[in-house]
């Protein structure tokens, strides 16, 4: 690397006042010592500097990494902030002694809150994430296709082992291509605050989210949503029923037709093969969902099943990740040499994120031999987990 041109880039980002950096190497998922040696060269010159480094971010792809690399730098400035007015109303609690902030993260986990302002993007989907985690706690079972119904979207996601399933390709934030790890969540605009429209043929996707306890007409407002449906078809008791009376009860057939259908089609999509699959439903538009789903092989509302998502985010561990390309000749690595390390180093990182050192575990490893590369390349992932 030229040392006299890092010199200048940071000379001209000190010029520009520029905060936040990213950093992506070509082969960094290989080799990530050019990203780190370029960071520290900056850091020099630069110690206020916000520095994201590819390899730490992504995976495989370089445009799809050096996206997401972009995304947390660009976020880093605003999660700092974010952080910091977490901090402050828990310290208005007046808490002895002081609780230590952690923030739940996509994978199903926590991490610290230091660890969370560095990779924000690590935020992304988490609160589906906790929901499927939740869903898991509460029913007991580690495999099933969870739906979590809210206000103005149901997020279907699915359990594998007790932790939500991940996408296995690229994922696209705001029309942009990355590759950092995702849960794989399917989305649709179905919840409780649903505007029901053309005579219950129609539902959502506009909604009236927050506003469903003062806009729903069976809490005396003027919108018909599929709050009123549910408690018209007599799948829940909510507020006055009788402002329900005159409603046609071909359009609440049709609708309750609707959202069946939106629901089975969302099961069809999570699925991977044709067999009926358990659903477990949490959230507060669970209601919604009639019983039974096609598709389903049976149905599972666990008890408090509409605070699931707080529940996922209370009962998370702490996790490390990491995903790389090892050189498998001999000299640098072995097969068993290269496990061991990745295996290190997702326990180096689950312990800076906030685990517990005596209780971290391997949960997940995946090895897989890269064809037409020198060197007998092995990609390698490796996720630990520990309590807080």
């Amino acid at each position: 690397l030229d040392d006299a041109e890092l010199d200048r880039v940071a000379d001209d980002l000190a010029r520009r006042d520029i905060a936040a950096v990213a950093l992506t190497g070509v082969f960094a998922p290989v080799d990530p010592r050019h990203e780190t040696w370029a960071a520290e060269r900056l850091r020099a010159r630069l110690p206020r500097l916000d520095i994201t480094l590819s390899h730490e971010i992504g995976r495989l792809g370089l445009l799809e990494r050096e996206n997401a690399a972009i995304l947390n730098a660009c976020l880093a400035p605003l999660a700092r902030r974010t952080i910091a007015a977490f901090r402050e109303a828990v310290a208005a609690l007046g808490l002895e002694p002081a609780p230590r902030l952690y923030l739940s993260q996509n994978d199903g986990t926590l991490m610290d809150a230091d660890y969370a302002a560095r990779y924000p993007v690590l935020t992304f989907a988490s609160g589906p994430t906790n929901s499927t985690r939740g869903a898991a706690f509460l029913s007991g079972r580690g495999d099933a296709v969870v739906l979590d119904v809210g206000g103005t979207t149901t997020d279907g996601g699915v359990l594998v082992n007790g932790f939500p399933r991940e996408a296995s390709f690229e994922v696209t934030v705001g029309g942009v291509r990355t590759n950092f790890r995702m849960p794989d969540v399917v989305s649709v605009g179905l919840g409780g605050g649903s505007i029901i429209a053309d005579g219950g043929a129609a539902v959502g996707p506009l909604s009236v989210g927050y506003r469903l306890p003062e806009r729903a007409r069976v809490f005396g407002g003027d919108t018909l949503t599929a709050t009123d449906i549910a408690v018209a078809a007599g799948l829940a008791r909510l507020g006055e029923p009788t402002r329900l009376s005159d409603l046609d009860p071909a359009a609440v057939t049709r609708a309750r037709g609707v959202i069946r259908e939106r629901v089975a089609d969302l099961l069809d999509l999570l699925k991977t093969d044709a067999a009926p699959a358990p659903v477990i439903v949490v959230g507060g538009g669970g209601i919604l969902v009639e019983e039974p789903i096609a598709g389903a092989s049976e149905v599972i509302r666990p008890p408090h099943f509409d605070c699931a998502n707080a529940i996922g985010a209370a009962i998370a561990q702490v996790s490390g990740e990491v995903d790389r390309i090892f050189a498998v000749d001999g000299r640098a690595y072995t097969r068993d040499s290269a496990l061991g390390a990745a295996r290190a180093e997702a326990t180096k990182r689950a312990i800076a994120a906030g685990a517990d050192p005596a209780t971290v575990t391997i949960v997940e490893v995946d090895e897989i031999p890269l064809a037409y590369l020198p060197s007998n390349a092995l990609r390698v992932r490796v996720k630990a987990v520990g309590d807080l």
